[in-house]
């Protein structure tokens, strides 16, 4: 595998916030071949894990789709620093594509699951 699909999310000491992320890179990850789930921080498995375990597997190329909804100052400035210092480690590729907030589909998701509550709401 030459490219692989990392789901980066913020990460949490709370188990039931990144069971909700797990639940929600579930399709995705059945879907996507060698794609991961990881954390910035304070859950595992870490960005670095999730890397090193590529790069040991042969995988040369990574590509992080951030579960943000946008770019904040963990994008624009963490995340980049944390990118150059992983492909320095581990000679690796690694693009920072733009957050799943910006994507118009997930403003389509939302608004459906609003519809779905309120149909439900009013049943």
């Amino acid at each position: 595998m030459s490219n692989r699909i990392i789901l980066l999310a913020h990460g949490s000491s709370d188990r039931h916030w990144c069971e909700t992320f797990e639940k929600l890179a579930t399709p995705t990850l059945e879907a996507v071949d060698g794609s991961r789930i990881a954390y910035m921080e304070l859950a595992s498995p870490s960005l670095e894990d999730v890397i090193a375990e590529g790069a040991n597997a042969g995988c040369t190329s990574f590509t992080i789709v951030p579960l943000f909804l946008a770019a904040g100052r963990h994008l624009r400035k963490d995340v980049p620093v944390m990118v150059k210092t992983l492909e320095a480690a581990h000679n690796v590729s690694i693009q920072l594509a733009p957050p799943i907030g910006e994507s118009p589909q997930l403003g389509h998701a939302i608004r459906d699951a609003v519809v779905t509550e309120l149909q439900a709401d009013t049943q």
